[in-house]
C-alpha cells in the first residue's frame, strides 16, 4: 500500500513539474516574441531615422520641404508641457494619496472614492481630452496654449499617480510609524519624516511612468485643436505651441516618402526622452531602497 501511494506521489509531483515546464515554455515564447517584435521595431525606426538625425533636425523648425524639417519648436513645446504636468500632479496626486491612506475615514464613501479614481485611471484619454476642451479651453477660455494642454494632460495622468503613491504609502511598515509616534512625533511629522521619505521609490516610479505617458500622447492634443506645425518657440504659459507627438503626427500623414524618414527621426528623439524619464525613475527607486 506504500509503496503503491508512493508511485502516485512520484506520478503527480512528476505531472506538476512537466506541467510547469511546458507553461514556463510558453511563457518562453511569449516574451521572445514580445521582445523580437519590438526589436524589429526599434530596428525599423532607427534605421529609417538615423540619417535624418543631426543637429539641424534638433535646432530647425518644421518646414514644407523634408531635408530642412526641424525639431526644435515641438522639442521646447513638450518640455514646456511637461513643466505644468509634473507640478501639478506631484502635489495634487501625492496630496489626496496621503489624505485617502493617512487621514480619510475608512468608510463607504472612502472606499467609492478610491475605486472610481481606479476606474479614471482606465478612462480612454479622448475622452478627458474632451473634458479639457471644454472646461480649459472654452470654459477658462485658455486657448490652444500650454497651460490648457498642461492641465488636461494632468487630468490624464493624475488618477495614475494616486493610485501609485497610494500603494507607496500603504507599503510602509508600521513599525517606522509607531516608533516615530513613540518618540512623541505628531502625525504630520510622522507622515512627512518617515512615511514618505520610505515611499519615495514606489511614489516617484509611479509618478514618472506616468508622465512618460503624458509625453507620447497624442489624442488629448488633437482634441485641443494644438498646431501641428508652429514657427516660432512659446513665450509663456498662455502662448499656443506645438508638441513631439502632434508634430510627428503631421510628418507620418504626408504622403511623400521623406517624411516618412523625417517622422522616424521624429520617434526617435521622443524614444530617447522617455529612455531619459525611465532611466531616471530606475535611478531614483534603487538609490532611495537603500534606506529604507
Amino acid at each position: 500500500m506504500n509503496l503503491i501511494n508512493q508511485k502516485e506521489i512520484l506520478h503527480k509531483i512528476q505531472s506538476r513539474v512537466n506541467l510547469n515546464r511546458f507553461v514556463k515554455g510558453i511563457f518562453l515564447v511569449a516574451t521572445l516574441l514580445v521582445l523580437a517584435v519590438l526589436a524589429l521595431l526599434l530596428f525599423r525606426l532607427i534605421s529609417q531615422g538615423a540619417g535624418h538625425l543631426s543637429l539641424d533636425f534638433l535646432g530647425n523648425y518644421s518646414s514644407r520641404f523634408a531635408a530642412k524639417a526641424g525639431i526644435k519648436a515641438a522639442l521646447v513645446g513638450s518640455i514646456l508641457l511637461m513643466l505644468v504636468v509634473a507640478p501639478v500632479t506631484l502635489i495634487i496626486g501625492v496630496a489626496t494619496a496621503i489624505y485617502l491612506e493617512e487621514y480619510a475615514p475608512k468608510t463607504k464613501l472612502t472606499n467609492l472614492i478610491v475605486i472610481n479614481i481606479s476606474n479614471l485611471a482606465g478612462v480612454p484619454s479622448i475622452i478627458l481630452g474632451l473634458l479639457g476642451l471644454t472646461v480649459f479651453v472654452r470654459g477658462l477660455m485658455l486657448g490652444k496654449s500650454v497651460l490648457a494642454a498642461g492641465l488636461t494632460m494632468s487630468l490624464l495622468v493624475l488618477p495614475v499617480i494616486i493610485v501609485s503613491s497610494q500603494e507607496a504609502i500603504r507599503g510602509v511598515p508600521s513599525d517606522l510609524r509607531e516608533a516615530s509616534y513613540g518618540m512623541g512625533a505628531a502625525k504630520w511629522k510622522t507622515i512627512l519624516h518617515v512615511v514618505l521619505p520610505a515611499a519615495i521609490p514606489g511614489i516617484a516610479t509611479g509618478c514618472i511612468l506616468a508622465l512618460s505617458r503624458a509625453v507620447g500622447e497624442t489624442a488629448p492634443l488633437v482634441i485641443l485643436g494644438i498646431p501641428v506645425i508652429v514657427y516660432f518657440l512659446p513665450t509663456g504659459l498662455l502662448s499656443e505651441f506645438t508638441a513631439l507627438p502632434m508634430q510627428i503626427f503631421d510628418w507620418a500623414k504626408r504622403p511623400q516618402p521623406e517624411f516618412q524618414t523625417v517622422a522616424a527621426a521624429g520617434i526617435v528623439v521622443l524614444m530617447v526622452f522617455l529612455l531619459l524619464l525611465n532611466s531616471l525613475a530606475v535611478y531614483i527607486r534603487y538609490k532611495y531602497q537603500k534606506r529604507y
